[in-house]
């Protein structure tokens, strides 16, 4: 854990902030005593968010494999 006081934050927050972004625990201390923590803010991800799937399957076959899951019958060509 670093602390820095807040003059010497404000003077160097470039710095600062790449080390939050090492994930160094950054800390910084006011006069009165109040103490900040700087941490970068992870963006959360959508569930939706996962690696496609190369299956090699042209869309008629696509097609068809739902059609059969769903007991419907195949298409005519």
């Amino acid at each position: 854990m670093t602390v820095y006081t807040f003059t010497t934050a404000r003077q160097r927050l470039a710095h600062l902030m790449d080390e939050a972004d090492r994930k160094v625990e950054v800390i910084i201390k006011r006069k009165n005593g109040q103490m900040f923590e700087l941490r970068q803010v992870e963006e959360p991800g959508s569930g939706l968010d996962v690696p496609g799937v190369d299956a090699r399957l042209s869309t008629d076959e696509l097609v068809d494999m739902i059609r059969k899951l769903r007991g419907e019958k195949p298409a005519a060509d």
